[in-house]
């Protein structure tokens, strides 16, 4: 005699054909017909060159800052290149995975230390919050949604959704997002490298895929898989990316594995994914994105005004490095924050646990704030 399904087992069916349909649907983006391989070979041309170039120059973190300004040069002169969204998924599983191989017993522990830097996030968040959203009512002249969800420090995808539904032109929320991501990723590894003497001039090292065993590269699969499906599940901001740094986290914490990434993969991952944000500014109407560019100057200005000044306050009274806390407080992406994070051997899992605290606490207050300020008028 069958039994029916319970509640939890139906849900748990659904998670897993809803996620092999998105499987499905993203395999189905790389048709010939769809994908536009010539731009995106184009663009990671590009990248190469400018990763090389970067090298060569010993600047900081070389094949994703070089791939992420020549690509963003090349878009900007209406070179013919593109990097569909489609593509982060992969690289951002890989760096998820890299990511969450940071974590180890240790950092259990340090948890409770975290109260007075977490303190410091808030009030941080807040104070971004209030000066970026002025200015780009005042100095900007947006309207009074796009404004608002153009100063919140975080969640790029959130925010374009939140503002969109609410009346904002989700065009330059984006785009403002974009920016904010790009100048903060662009100037933060200098300014460290050449205020604090710490070398990030070269890519990230470790095990080559070559030398790797087959058993701890099986490993990353599975963790991949497993995190995307999770993040999947449980319906979490850039899920691919946190999902797999949550399980692979999950299996250095617990000692299964203590395996990183092969270097070749992770420097490639972060090629791609400067491309990607290179290439965001490709198709839109170069007015915009020179206007949104030159405000985004000012605002950086401002989060990078108060990154500094409460990092140096916090790390006075916490007893935490500066430079960690520079990143951890830093306004820029979570994958790319933690990326130099690697590079200067600082605390990675705590630089990304900030992170992810930011964009949790951002999703959250963010409407709330926004239904208080303004509250919906009623229909006349």
């Amino acid at each position: 005699m069958l039994c029916a399904a319970g509640p939890d087992e139906a849900r748990g069916w659904r998670d897993v054909t809803s996620w092999l349909a998105e499987l499905r649907s993203g395999i189905a983006q790389f048709a010939p017909s769809v994908f536009p391989y010539r731009r995106f070979a184009l663009a990671l041309v590009l990248g190469i060159l400018g990763g090389a170039l970067f090298y060569k120059l010993r600047l900081p973190l070389p094949w994703m800052l070089g791939a992420m300004t020549f690509c963003t040069i090349a878009a900007l002169v209406r070179v013919p290149v593109a990097a569909p969204g489609v593509i982060r998924s992969p690289m951002s599983a890989i760096i998820g995975v890299m990511l969450g191989s940071g974590f180890s017993p240790a950092i259990i522990g340090q948890v409770p230390q975290w109260i007075v830097p977490l303190a410091g996030l808030v009030l941080f968040m807040t104070a971004c919050g209030v000066s970026v959203v002025w200015y780009y009512r005042r100095v900007g002249g947006y309207d009074r949604v796009t404004a608002f969800f153009c100063g919140m420090p975080g969640g790029l995808v959130e925010m374009v959704i939140y503002g969109e539904e609410r009346g904002g032109d989700a065009r330059i929320i984006a785009l403002v997002h974009s920016a904010r991501i790009l100048m903060v990723v662009m100037t933060l590894p200098f300014i460290i490298q050449f205020t604090q003497g710490i070398r990030l001039d070269r890519p990230v090292t470790g095990v080559s895929m070559f030398d790797a065993p087959l058993v701890a590269e099986a490993l990353l699969v599975v963790c991949g898989f497993a995190g995307a499906f999770l993040g999947h599940v449980l319906r979490l901001p850039a899920k691919t990316l946190l999902g797999c740094m949550i399980v692979s986290a999950a299996v250095h914490v617990t000692g299964l594995s203590d395996f990183k990434p092969p270097f070749e993969i992770v420097n490639a991952a972060q090629l791609v994914l400067g491309v990607a944000v290179g290439c965001r500014f490709a198709g839109t109407a170069s007015h915009v994105v020179w206007r949104v560019l030159a405000l985004s100057v000012g605002s950086t200005l401002i989060l990078m005004a108060w990154m500094t000044a409460f990092a140096l306050v916090v790390s006075q009274l916490s007893g935490f490095p500066a430079v960690t806390l520079l990143l951890a407080y830093s306004p820029g992406g979570l994958t790319e924050m933690a990326l130099i994070a690697v590079a200067l051997h600082a605390e990675v899992a705590f630089v990304a646990a900030f992170h992810i605290i930011r964009v949790f606490l951002t999703m959250i207050a963010a409407p709330m704030t926004f239904a208080w300020l303004m509250p919906a008028r009623p229909p006349s």
